[in-house]
């Protein structure tokens, strides 16, 4: 008799029918002198007392620029206080918050404004090598003369406000400090009435997906959404109010804004920020400094800390918990985690922009070898089937397409139904384009992307099978497999790799390695040898632009694939 591959989240514990804003205010009641929020960076510390006060001033100043509920706003911005004040005062005010990638350049900026048809855009005046306010001045040269609000910018039709951080002033742009005046009690009150009036499974939040063709779709989260997947996030954890989390993930992605702030919310924990963007050795001095107990991170940035050369003079003894997602972990990173940095209830988690994010997790009592070979088990209230090529459920065991059904799936990409249609099925299931595996006990191996899948010779090869061999090589500190076109195989295999410092190596060196040790048809074919990778500002691998590198540097472009 088949085992077929399916988990279901039943759980005792009911899912929180409240907007975002309702259990903000009653959580910054009970925890009202607890700290809440710690920008390093920017010098602050506030209560939940003071974080309310600050997002009650913030989201009545929105309103009072005539903003209403569903309309658009977006945040162009790196990590920082004004980041999580937006986050909370757009949910209580009922408008959707857009979040912008900090590394959209010009062109992305302008679909993704007109895309959603955002009334106001909040922004930083720059980071790291992009000016903001220089790039939006292009796209609406119209600012100069405007007076704020009245903007009418031929490319951003939809655009009136533009609202700017910072002291200094810009023509056409209001202040974000002028926004944060005292309110009068009567705009209190109907914020308040207003909040009454909002519903949870009305659109918060939308995150633009970085697609590897075509333009970004903008994935369409409720309060439902989100809200109930930063508390079962957190009950995995197992965070309360004395627990403070480390957050170096960007705010404008589901790690930094559910995964982070969210979950520290829905906890009465505090939300620790240690720079604008993720720094190896603030996230230490912070650690070590905040007495942190949790920590985020994608495998790139564990490594990172693990690999800085004054990791072992900070005192990290108070971690004990955190996440680790965003791709997939290599073992050997895990097992350095929860030894050296103490972290031995850290939990890895997996999902998608789509579902809000996480559908699976492993728990703080997760037994060492499933915390290391999986993503854990089906988080509370969520289904999931691991389905073949034809839709059918295959057995324990076998490699299948995941697909996530349940509360935290999208209400859908903005504005395209044609998109929506594809990714959500006449059934509500979510297709996620991740193959994987599960076991009898319901624990589940993310193999790899279905579009990552390499077929040499007919033989179905996952290139995080290989992956995880490699790590094993004593040199090499991170890499990377994708498959290439190969006319005579259809694909062969190649490995990017990144050695550790003062390390060398030869690729008959790696594939001596691995001669004898796996399968004659996974060894890679093609070796580079490589000091970082395309990545984008999640951390996440872009494994489709290694792809056309190396098609340009082997000369394989046009080579036919079977």
């Amino acid at each position: 008799m088949m085992h077929p591959s399916y988990v279901h989240g039943a759980s005792e514990q009911k899912l929180i029918g409240q907007t975002i804003g309702q259990f903000f205010d009653e959580a910054c009641d009970t925890h009202a002198r607890r700290e809440a929020l710690v920008v390093r960076h920017q010098g602050i510390r506030w209560t939940y007392a003071e974080l309310r006060d600050q997002v009650d001033r913030l989201a009545c100043g929105l309103i009072r620029l005539g903003l209403k509920p569903g309309d658009r706003i977006g945040i162009w911005s790196q990590n920082n206080a004004e980041w999580v004040l937006t986050q909370f005062a757009t949910a209580k005010a009922g408008l959707v918050m857009v979040n912008i990638n900090p590394a959209y350049r010009r062109a992305e900026l302008e679909y993704a404004l007109n895309k959603v048809g955002c009334r106001a855009l909040i922004l930083s005046p720059s980071f790291k090598s992009s000016n903001y306010i220089e790039m939006i001045q292009d796209l609406a040269p119209e600012l100069a003369g405007a007076e704020p609000g009245r903007l009418q910018a031929q490319r951003l039709p939809k655009l009136e406000w533009v609202i700017r951080m910072g002291q200094q002033a810009t023509p056409g742009m209001l202040g974000f400090a002028d926004l944060l005046s005292a309110p009068e009690a009567e705009e209190k009150a109907a914020l308040q009435a207003l909040g009454a009036t909002l519903q949870f499974d009305d659109a918060i939040n939308i995150q633009f997906t970085s697609g590897t063709t075509g333009n970004p779709k903008g994935a369409t989260l409720s309060h439902h959404n989100i809200l109930n997947n930063a508390f079962f996030a957190g009950e995995a954890m197992r965070f309360g109010p004395n627990d403070r989390l480390c957050i170096p993930v960007p705010l404008y992605h589901c790690f930094g804004m559910v995964l982070g702030t969210l979950t520290c919310l829905t906890h009465g924990s505090a939300m620790v920020f240690p720079a604008e963007s993720f720094d190896a050795l603030s996230v230490l001095e912070t650690v070590q400094l905040e007495r942190c107990t949790g920590l985020h991170g994608v495998p790139t940035m564990f490594i990172g800390l693990l690999d800085h050369p004054r990791f072992a003079e900070f005192d990290l003894s108070s971690l004990r918990t955190g996440i680790m997602a965003g791709s997939p972990c290599p073992i050997e990173v895990m097992k350095r985690v929860a030894t050296l940095m103490h972290m031995s209830q850290v939990t890895i988690g997996y999902g998608m922009t789509e579902t809000s994010p996480l559908s699976f997790q492993s728990r703080t009592d997760t037994p060492l070898d499933k915390r290391v070979s999986t993503v854990g088990l089906v988080h509370p209230h969520v289904e999931v089937k691991i389905v073949d090529n034809d839709g059918r459920i295959v057995a324990h065991g076998d490699t299948g397409e995941l697909l996530t059904r349940g509360y935290s799936v999208m209400l859908g990409y903005w504005d395209d139904p044609a998109k929506t249609q594809e990714a959500i099925d006449a059934a509500g299931w979510m297709h996620t384009g991740d193959l994987a595996v599960m076991d009898e006990q319901g624990y589940v191996n993310i193999v790899g992307r279905v579009k990552d899948m390499v077929i040499r010779g007919g033989e179905n090869i996952y290139p995080r099978e290989v992956e995880e061999f490699l790590y094993r090589h004593p040199k090499i500190q991170d890499v990377q497999v994708i498959g290439v076109p190969d006319d005579r195989f259809g694909e062969e295999l190649c490995a990017w790799i990144r050695l550790r410092d003062d390390e060398t190596a030869t690729e008959e060196d790696i594939r001596a390695f691995c001669q004898g040790q796996i399968a004659h048809y996974k060894i890679p074919r093609y070796i580079e040898f490589v000091d970082s990778f395309p990545m984008t500002i999640t951390g996440k691998i872009q494994k489709f632009v290694m792809r056309q590198q190396m098609k340009e540097k082997l000369g394989l472009a046009d080579a036919r694939t079977a």
